[in-house]
């Protein structure tokens, strides 16, 4: 009987290591619990989130330095979340002035 309240003890102890972090909600110690976060990223991190919380991946990858698509679905893979959602990829939003034109393609004639 304790060989199974031990092994249920444990199991919930390392499902709850893989609880999501939620960007918006989680202070500095959640944000650094968290592989691959360090003080200077959740520092970074919290004084954006200071600006008004992230809409989405996209919005957090464009306001904080370092946050590129590797380093977000690394992240995402260890527990961090956006509005409860997790990282499925693309690239944070550039307004379109910034974007070249697409040339028109020579036909043959």
């Amino acid at each position: 009987m304790f060989k199974k309240i031990l092994t249920t003890t444990a199991l919930l102890f390392s499902l709850s290591s893989f609880a999501a972090i939620d960007v918006n909600k989680a202070n500095a110690a959640d944000l650094d619990g968290i592989k691959g976060i360090g003080p200077s990223l959740s520092g970074k991190i919290l004084k954006e989130r200071s600006k008004g919380n992230f809409k989405d991946w996209p919005d957090l990858m464009l306001r904080v330095n370092g946050m590129g698509e590797k380093s977000s679905a690394k992240l995402s893979a260890q527990g961090l979340t956006v509005n409860g959602s997790t990282y499925q990829g693309g690239t944070a939003s550039e307004p379109a002035a910034n974007k070249p034109a697409d040339k028109p393609k020579a036909g043959k004639s």
